[in-house]
């Protein structure tokens, strides 16, 4: 019977013998939480190890390899990464061969810290060092070592392929990697390293690949994804043009974007490819003071983040809009978050992601001493998703009856005989269809409207 070596484990390739290499050689396990990005760095993960012969299993009972894709933007990811740590401690005791290693921000933040504060802990490493991650795991097996991979790559050029084992219909793309804002809460730029964006033509081509799969649309991705800027000075709206004019996308879409970033230009663009670029801005606010603003060093005032609002909604008409928003940040006050309040009725956001304020290493905010109490900030979370929710669910009413494009993506997984798209507004509808659909943008007639789920009839 043949054999192939799997970085450092003895496997057959005898698909009758499966079960018995299942956990001992052969299968990958990836908790992924945290954003898009890291969604994203979990699919490349997946692919990178499949090219090394590792196989995606469905639970880390089956693994013999885990790895933790973390998130460190809030405090809650961080102290989860050592409580999921913790419940594979059982599993590396039935099987000692069994390696565990922590990706991601969290990794990229705590390094060596992890290993000694966490036993069960084989290796860590950073978003920067994933393309290595076959040859990591591969010096982890064959020497019987705990290992740190954290360094940047600065000098390097931010050059990678596109790798998504199965895309179906959507899919992402990553354009930059990276920050240069140093917004004095955000512990990006210490864990993903400065700004790097991709070449153009690096862009151009995975996107032709993906379309040859059969993708029908792609979410460009970046901490700051309108900060984008090729070596050969194509911008952001540059890009967004060539992708609608060069490529057989149906649609394109894009996050997170930065306020100071957004320009006429890539209104103006958004505007004469309304059919390709999808009628949904990211826009991240994070405070409605001024005041605050300035503390976390956004770069502009609420007037002018007003103004840019104002401008995307007169060059695109009907634009959904949603943000991020912090809540009680340091020197925080009530009239301060009043302000929040009222930018939420000003601005009609379909959807808002908001949090208490949580100290992040390495970050100016950590140093603040006027922190504000726990209990008054998520007294001020409530009050601000409660109000919130009253606003979305008289803004969703909006659309019923009327007749929305959909890009059917699949099957209703709940529910036989229907079938589940997004609209252009970046909405989830659901609808009576078959399967032949599936990548198609068809019409469809809203009759009832939540926030973020809509029911309707196919026209």
């Amino acid at each position: 019977m043949e054999t192939v070596e799997v970085l450092g484990s003895q496997i057959t390739d005898n698909p009758h013998s499966w079960a018995q290499n299942i956990g001992f050689g052969r299968g990958v396990y990836i908790s992924t939480y945290g954003c898009q990005m890291n969604v994203n760095d979990s699919e490349r993960m997946y692919a990178l190890l499949e090219m090394a012969n590792y196989v995606p299993v469905a639970t880390p009972e089956e693994a013999s390899l885990i790895i933790i894709n973390s998130c460190s933007v809030r405090e809650k990811p961080v102290h989860k990464v050592h409580s999921e740590a913790g419940t594979f401690r059982k599993l590396k005791a039935k099987n000692p061969e069994l390696k565990i290693g922590v990706g991601g921000c969290v990794g990229q933040q705590e390094k060596d810290k992890l290993l000694k504060d966490v036993e069960v802990l084989d290796f860590v490493f950073g978003p920067d060092n994933i393309d290595a991650l076959p040859s990591i795991v591969s010096e982890v097996v064959n020497k019987n070592e705990k290992v740190t991979f954290t360094k940047f790559q600065h000098s390097k050029p931010y050059q990678i392929e596109t790798l998504v084992r199965n895309p179906g219909v959507a899919t992402f793309v990553n354009i930059t990697k990276g920050c240069d804002n140093f917004c004095t809460f955000c512990v990006v730029p210490f864990t993903r390293g400065r700004l790097r964006s991709r070449p153009l033509k690096d862009i151009v081509n995975d996107v032709k690949v993906l379309t040859q799969k059969g993708v029908k649309e792609v979410t460009l991705l970046g901490q700051n994804v309108n900060s984008y800027m090729s070596d050969d000075g194509t911008n952001f709206a540059q890009l967004m043009r060539i992708l609608a004019e060069d490529t057989d996308l149906l649609r394109i879409r894009y996050t997170t974007s930065h306020p100071k970033d957004f320009t006429q230009e890539l209104v103006d663009v958004s505007a004469k490819y309304r059919t390709k670029i999808c009628d949904y801005v990211h826009l991240p606010v994070q405070s409605g003071s001024t005041k605050v603003l300035r503390e976390m060093n956004r770069v502009y005032t609420k007037e002018e983040y007003l103004d840019k609002v104002r401008m995307i909604e007169e060059g695109i008409p009907g634009v959904s809009l949603s943000t991020d928003i912090i809540v009680g940040f340091p020197g925080e006050t009530e009239d301060d978050f009043l302000e929040t309040m009222d930018m939420i009725e000003k601005v009609p956001y379909e959807s808002i992601y908001a949090f208490n304020y949580s100290p992040r290493p390495f970050t100016k905010a950590a140093k603040f001493q006027n922190h504000v109490p726990a209990d008054v900030s998520s007294d001020r979370l409530t009050r601000l998703l409660k109000r919130h929710r009253e606003i979305t669910f008289s803004l969703a009413k909006k659309y019923e009856e009327q007749t929305l494009q959909v890009l059917v993506e699949e099957a209703d997984k709940n529910k036989a005989g229907l079938m589940m798209g997004r609209s252009t507004q970046n909405k989830v509808v659901h609808f009576e269809g078959s399967k032949d659909l599936i990548g198609r943008i068809v019409n469809v007639r809203i009759n009832k409207a939540f926030p973020q789920t809509f029911w309707g009839a196919l026209v």
